[in-house]
């Protein structure tokens, strides 16, 4: 399932590992606190358990969206959607 992470995580060091968190569970950044990238809900619920593990509760924000593929076909980007030093052909490739 095509999942979103985005987060706004005051402090660098739980912020870095949150990113590095996203990178091991295989999906890719497309701006600097966004990830988008398949997982199955085990992998969703893995990796949420890990973040909320690592953030402050009161003071971060993390989103996870699981997104079917009719949802995610609705996604429509706008301006410079994404940073282009970032993305993959991967990504460009699930918005085609």
């Amino acid at each position: 399932m095509l999942t979103w992470v985005i987060y706004d995580i005051v402090k660098d060091k739980p912020r870095t590992q949150v990113a590095r968190l996203c990178q091991r569970a295989g999906i890719m950044r497309v701006q600097y606190s966004v990830f988008l990238g398949d997982l199955n809900a085990n992998e969703i619920d893995e990796l949420g358990l890990q973040i909320k593990a690592l953030i402050n509760e009161e003071t971060d924000r993390v989103y996870i969206f699981p997104m079917c593929k009719e949802d995610f076909s609705k996604v429509r980007l706008l301006g410079q959607a994404f940073d282009k030093k970032l993305i993959t052909n991967e990504i460009r490739e699930l918005f085609l």
